[in-house]
């Protein structure tokens, strides 16, 4: 009685459900609103499917993927034909007839689940398959089959059958957070598609049927199973003989899985960064930035930013870098050693001075991905490190003094300030190297007076400090005194100055390809003379004398050359340790996220040990 029932139902249901997908006007609609979007989606081969981006080090070695889920794309002709053959006589016999639904299978479901009460059964065709995992959820209720059936006729309208096999491939989900068939041949046995061998192309067609049952590192006998029907199917269908598949069914299947690089989080997010501001700079967004009208504005056209960097993540790409894995080793383990105090936190950033580019940074001596990034996001007083950059670059510059000129070291007040040496100590009349290597306080009022505040100031100016603001142009600034202050990214690359005067801004992120190696996105940096030659001479010597003599000495190492300065902040709340050898300039920085006194570990000179194990 139930089955006639269902028959019955059948009967009724057929006619209306016909009436549904053709003609009512919420379809109808949808189809117009799916035809924009498919036409947006889809341009000739170029499919806009999330694939994941990588990045490379200098070695063009992958360290790290950008985004989740993994795929890689596999057009056709790179898609042997016996996989597609496994996939359609397993999954849809009839696809090179059925019209995008086959109402065979769909009647057949439909019984099934009157029957049952509950949809159990789906009757879905491939092409309904992919329309199901590019515009849908996986609800099953009659609606949305309804909607898939109808996206289903759009796809097989717009599409040949070849093309919506190779995004079907393409699309469908292998266990594992992986996409796409090209994608398994990676991550279960680490080759392309073409190869693997027949045996192992038929293991891999076993699990989009049911990715949690044939999960094959879970259950890999029940993916065997299945493996070993698929091959059946072909040989019902004489694809394949009975001694072939008995022998592809005897061949050992071996996992060898792939391992998915996630290293170097400190340097990845970095990165990250600044491939958003690549894109900004090179499509506009800065400008549309600057000009915008209200706050308002502004994080709207942020917003398309974000989206527009999300765009060029999910489409594939390459992204050069210049990452030393050693040096940034190194950095990470030099932060960690040297930080065992409670909450105190660091970060550290190194440049070649031979490329001029950013190859190793530390986020902090934990850093997790995506979490507070010190190197590039912590602004902190800089203390005494600003001064060759605010004092005595400038200074120098001016007047060509020798480094032997005298200078009065003595307390010094104008308009009311008047700060003092550590320890308050007198020191009188001193040399411009001895006031450097003890980072004296007057003497750098004294320098900064005669140099003047706007033009001392007007050599921060091509370094770009981000949060260096207007009323910041006060006499405390000489040693330190800034609202907000700086990074330790900042502080680094302006201390590259110093290598022979020139500026180049440093990066992490060389360029940006396509996967047939087009540049996408590429810096274009200019180069600024800052500091003539006589004054890197000059203050690279008084840098070497801090090392040698001075406040860096517990950061020295032994190199052909070695310049050092350091920072200490009012209450001791920051440490700094800046300077450069004759192969990189390192900058680190250690405190609090909140700042708090580190006056007990002053002695114990955290931020000097850190440079000195990066740099020897």
């Amino acid at each position: 009685m139930r089955s006639l029932t269902g028959y019955s139902f059948i009967a009724f249901l057929l006619p209306a459900f016909l009436l549904l997908l053709y003609f009512t006007d919420e379809e109808a609609s949808k189809a117009k609103s799916f035809q924009q979007q498919m036409d947006s989606i889809i341009n000739d081969k170029d499919i806009n499917l999330s694939i994941t981006s990588v990045m490379l080090d200098h070695n063009g070695q992958v360290f790290s993927e950008l985004n989740k889920p993994y795929r890689s794309f596999a057009p056709s002709e790179e898609i042997p034909i016996f996989l597609k053959d496994l996939l359609i006589y397993s999954e849809d016999q009839n696809f090179y007839e059925h019209i995008g639904f086959d109402a065979g299978a769909i009647l057949r479901a439909l019984v099934k689940n009157l029957v049952f009460t509950h949809i159990q059964q789906g009757g879905s065709t491939i092409t309904q398959q992919l329309a199901r995992n590019l515009y849908l959820d996986q609800e099953k209720t009659y609606n949305r089959k309804l909607t898939e059936l109808f996206y289903a006729y759009e796809l097989e309208q717009k599409y040949s059958k070849d093309e919506i096999l190779e995004l079907y491939l393409n699309v469908i989900y292998f266990s594992n957070g992986i996409y796409g068939a090209q994608s398994a041949a990676e991550h279960y046995f680490q080759k392309t598609l073409n190869e693997l061998s027949r045996s192992e192309l038929a293991f891999i067609a076993s699990i989009p049927n049911n990715p949690n049952k044939y999960d094959p590192i879970k259950h890999f006998e029940e993916t065997k199973k299945r493996q070993e029907r698929l091959l059946d199917s072909l040989v019902l269908a004489k694809k394949l003989s009975q001694e072939e598949a008995y022998s592809l069914k005897k061949e050992k299947i071996h996992l060898n899985l792939r391992k998915h690089e996630n290293l170097y989080p400190d340097y990845a997010v970095y990165v990250e960064e600044e491939l958003k501001q690549l894109i900004s700079q090179q499509e506009g967004f800065s400008v549309r930035i600057e000009q915008a009208q209200s706050e308002e504005e502004k994080e709207w056209i942020s917003e398309l930013l974000s989206e527009r960097v999300d765009q060029v993540i999910a489409s594939g790409v390459v992204l050069h870098t210049n990452l030393d894995p050693a040096m940034q080793e190194k950095t990470i383990a030099a932060v960690k050693k040297h930080l065992p105090y409670n909450q105190v936190e660091g970060a550290a950033v190194v440049i070649d001075n031979a490329t001029r580019q950013i190859i190793a940074m530390s986020g902090g001596k934990e850093y997790k991905k995506y979490y507070f990034h010190r190197a590039f996001q912590a602004f902190r007083q800089p203390g005494s490190s600003i001064k060759p950059l605010l004092v005595y670059g400038p200074y120098i510059e001016r007047f060509d003094p020798s480094i032997y000129e005298s200078v009065n070291s003595n307390t010094y007040c104008i308009n009311g300030y008047c700060p003092t040496n550590y320890g308050n100590v007198q020191y009188g009349m001193v040399s411009l190297q001895t006031a450097f290597a003890r980072s004296l306080n007057s003497p750098a009022i004294r320098l900064v007076e005669k140099v003047g505040l706007d033009e001392a100031f007007s050599y921060l100016n091509p370094f770009s400090f981000d949060r260096v603001e207007k009323k910041d142009k006060t006499y405390a600034a000489a040693i330190g005194g800034f609202t907000n202050g700086m990074s330790p990214l900042e502080m680094t690359r302006s201390y590259s100055s110093f290598i022979d005067g020139r500026y180049i801004e440093p990066h992490a992120l060389e360029k940006v390809v396509d996967d047939q190696g087009n540049i996408l996105y590429e810096w274009n940096t200019s180069e600024k003379e800052l500091w003539s030659s006589g004054t890197v001479k000059k203050i690279r010597t008084l840098l070497h004398s801090s090392a040698v003599n001075g406040t860096g000495r517990p950061a020295y190492v032994s190199k052909p050359y070695v310049g050092i300065k350091t920072g200490t902040t009012n209450q001791y709340f920051d440490y700094w340790t800046v300077g450069l050898t004759n192969d990189f300039t390192t900058g680190v920085w250690v405190g609090h996220d909140i700042p708090k006194n580190m006056k007990t570990i002053e002695n114990n000179r955290p931020s000097h040990l850190i440079w000195r194990d990066i740099m020897k």
